[in-house]
């Protein structure tokens, strides 16, 4: 096998998802390193730490276990924004979802999040807008988020008030309880205005995310 891995190889040699290395490698829990936008990793690098792991799993020092993250987010998908268009700020979040390895092709992406927008706004109200789409060519649930420091005038949102909270959500075709699941938690969560405040106020994607992932 080639010395230089992807992801969908090391997921593959060490019997977890393409999510669990991802957010490993994003971690910094799991060895590699990025070209450009994309992770790779040295066999030998693997082979050593899936040993010590295994070497450990008896000893004082639990191995690394699979965590499920409830909004599968991480700070790195939060973003800061000025004031931009309802049109410039889903194609910011279409650019932050590519870049991942759960979204295969952009354009796809693109059309589907438009079109869905096209039936019926996603601003939900409490300046929250929530796009989201089910396609093929996602290959997992993933999540980014957009705080606008200035409203966003044009999301056109149920209650007519302006959006500066923006949840981008994709999923796979055939994840519809997994998908439905994430849409309303994220929507319940922040009806919170506390949470609402806390979020627009910040300028820290880490305090962001935890905002939205903190289970109390």
């Amino acid at each position: 096998m080639h010395e230089i891995m992807t992801i969908e190889e090391v997921a593959a040699y060490i019997r977890v998802s393409e999510r669990t290395v991802y957010d490993w490698a994003q971690k910094g829990e799991l060895p590699g390193g990025k070209l450009g936008t994309t992770w790779r990793f040295k066999r030998d690098d693997i082979e050593k730490w899936v040993s010590d792991r295994l070497s450990k799993s008896s000893g004082k020092t639990p191995p690394i276990k699979s965590r499920t993250e409830i909004f599968v987010l991480t700070p790195e998908r939060v973003i800061l924004l000025d004031t931009l268009s309802k049109k410039e700020v889903l194609t910011r979040l279409v650019d932050v979802l590519a870049e991942t390895p759960f979204v295969k092709n952009r354009d796809e992406l693109v059309k589907g999040i438009f079109a869905r927008e096209e039936l019926m706004s996603t601003g939900i109200g409490f300046g929250i807008g929530v796009p989201h789409v089910r396609i093929d060519s996602v290959t997992d649930l993933v999540m980014a988020v957009a705080v606008a420091k200035n409203p966003v005038n044009d999301y056109a949102s149920l209650d007519g008030e302006p959006v500066q909270i923006i949840c981008m959500l994709a999923a796979r075709s055939d994840q519809h309880t997994k998908y439905i699941r994430a849409l309303s938690s994220i929507s319940s969560r922040l009806k919170d205005p506390d949470i609402r405040k806390s979020i627009i106020e910040s300028d820290d994607p880490t305090f962001i995310h935890s905002q939205l992932t903190t289970v109390e």
